[in-house]
């Protein structure tokens, strides 16, 4: 796998409450190669948005990609990784700074903001994240 998508989200039902993650991973036909949804426990929805992105950072890895394209509709971890906002909350910052060594170990990496309503799949399997930790 050379070219690999990604399309990441984060939920949390409370903010902070209980969290899960979902990504979907497709290859440069578009082709679904991976799916996640899990249920992280109790966090944040940026720190469930960080951690959804360097899991599937991690499987991108794994997956032998080279070229990467992520997707998100988490505008503050978009315009973050892309150096137009500080990172300021400490919960945060070792996310962000695990995330930005794997970004480094690709040879071509971007994010894009994307709206909500394109990022339903890695929406509903974070949701589903949640609802299965939750029955647990």
């Amino acid at each position: 796998m050379s070219k690999l998508i990604v399309y990441c989200d984060g939920a949390s039902k409370g903010n902070p409450g209980e969290a899960g993650i979902g990504y979907v991973i497709k290859d440069e036909k578009g082709e679904i190669i991976k799916k996640v949804g899990d249920y992280i426990g109790h966090a944040t929805n940026n720190v469930a948005e960080y951690t959804a992105l360097k899991r599937a950072l991690l499987d991108c890895l794994k997956l032998k990609g080279k070229e990467v394209a992520v997707y998100s509709d988490s505008q503050l971890m978009v315009k973050q990784l892309k150096g137009e906002y500080g990172v300021k909350n400490k919960g945060l910052i070792i996310l962000y700074n695990e995330v930005m060594d794997l970004i480094q170990r690709f040879d071509t990496f971007i994010i894009n903001h994307i709206p909500r309503e394109k990022n339903k799949e890695a929406d509903k399997l974070a949701n589903h994240g949640i609802d299965r930790g939750l029955t647990k």
